[in-house]
Formats: structure tokens, C-alpha cells, sequence
């Protein structure tokens, strides 16, 4: 049988998932839904139920953590905004470029924060791992990294959508034709990449625990 310790931490593993993936899960559901009965207005329905979801997430991961997540709070901030923004001028080039803009934030981020001789990413994620200053180093320059190459995907992506306003002027790659569906729907791609991503960085992880002081024999 379970102890009630380990059906504590099952059910909080489950509340991450759902804070990390739900969001996810829901703007692909309700998009492809509503493309079904009303295609023009789609992405302003899904980027709705995106933004209730990813408040919802906030809440959630709050309670949990009895914490504020800063990079969360982040995230959330800049999701409402632009999807609010996009909804209200009916513009979905604003909800295209919003996931270019988290990553490019984040990324700049970790990078300012390094320069001024400050790790946010050891303030943001200490309180999960304890590692040296070094790997502490390495794994935000890694990140920063990352979020660049997310920005660079997202748009290749969205520049290249066909069937939207995006115009001709805006592509980088002659010959490049996407769908709105696409895009949409390769958000479940870049959430599989990052955990990948974030999987490979357990090697350096673990090798760089801090090394404690051998006990004095007895």
C-alpha cells in the first residue's frame, strides 16, 4: 500500500503536470474544436480558453509551492497581455509573435542577470536543486540558449503561415507554406522538445551536486 507521504507526492507530481501541460492541452483541444464551427475566429477562442487556463495554472502552482513562481508569474503576465491584445484588435499576428517574445524575455533574462553578476536562474530553481556556482552557470547559459533557438523556431513558423494575415513581405524562406493549424497545433511539439531539453540536462546535474564534508570517524 501507499504511504500517505508517497500519495502526497503522486498527487503533487499530477498537480504539476497539469500546471506545466494543461494549459497546453487546452489551447489544442478548444482550437481545433472551434475550428470546426467557426475557423476565422479560432485562434481568438483558443488563445481565450489558453488565458484562463494558464491563470487557473498560476493559481495552482501557487497554492502548491506556497511561493510565487517568478519565471511563472512572468510567463502569465506576457501571455494575458498579448492575448488580450490580439482578441481586442483582432489581430493574431500579436498571439503568432507571443512565444517569441516569452522566449526572447527569458533568455535575455538569464543572459542580463549573468552579465550583472546575478544567476535568475539559481533564484528561480534553487530552491528545487542544489548545485556549484559552475553548473549553476553552465545550465542557465543552456537555457538562454534554448529560449533563443524556441524564438527562432517560433518565427520560421508563424512567418510562413499561408492561410492568415501574415503577409508575403513578412517570410524568411521562399517556397516555406504553413497552416494556422500548424503553428497551433506544433505547440504539443515544443513542449515534447523542452522536455527533452530539459531531460538532457540531467547528467550535468547530477555530477555537480555540491560535495559535503566527509563525517569524522567515530
Amino acid at each position: 500500500m501507499l504511504t500517505l507521504a508517497q500519495t502526497q507526492k503522486t498527487s503533487e507530481q499530477g498537480s504539476r503536470l497539469l500546471i506545466d501541460a494543461g494549459p497546453i492541452g487546452v489551447w489544442i483541444v478548444v482550437y481545433n474544436v472551434a475550428r470546426m464551427f467557426a475557423a476565422d475566429q479560432a485562434i481568438y477562442i483558443g488563445t481565450g480558453a489558453y488565458m484562463v487556463a494558464a491563470t487557473i495554472a498560476l493559481a495552482m502552482s501557487i497554492r502548491i509551492e506556497r511561493r510565487i513562481p517568478p519565471m511563472l508569474v512572468f510567463t502569465t503576465v506576457i501571455v494575458l497581455f498579448f492575448g488580450a491584445l490580439g482578441i481586442f484588435l483582432q489581430d493574431p499576428v500579436f498571439i503568432y509573435a507571443k512565444p517569441t517574445i516569452i522566449n526572447l524575455f527569458l533568455s535575455y533574462l538569464v543572459l542580463v542577470s549573468l552579465a550583472l553578476g546575478h544567476n535568475i536562474w539559481k533564484v528561480f530553481f534553487g530552491h528545487i536543486f542544489e548545485l556549484t556556482d559552475r553548473a549553476w552557470t553552465l545550465l542557465a547559459i543552456r537555457w538562454a540558449l534554448w529560449f533563443q533557438f524556441l524564438a527562432g523556431l517560433n518565427e520560421v513558423m508563424w512567418r510562413h503561415i499561408t492561410d492568415s494575415v501574415v503577409p508575403e513581405s513578412a517570410r524568411w524562406f521562399a517556397g516555406l507554406e504553413l497552416s494556422e493549424a500548424f503553428w497551433s497545433n506544433a505547440k504539443l511539439g515544443v513542449m515534447v522538445l523542452s522536455v527533452l531539453f530539459a531531460a538532457s540536462q540531467m547528467p550535468l546535474i547530477l555530477k555537480n551536486q555540491p560535495k559535503t564534508p566527509a563525517e569524522p570517524d567515530a
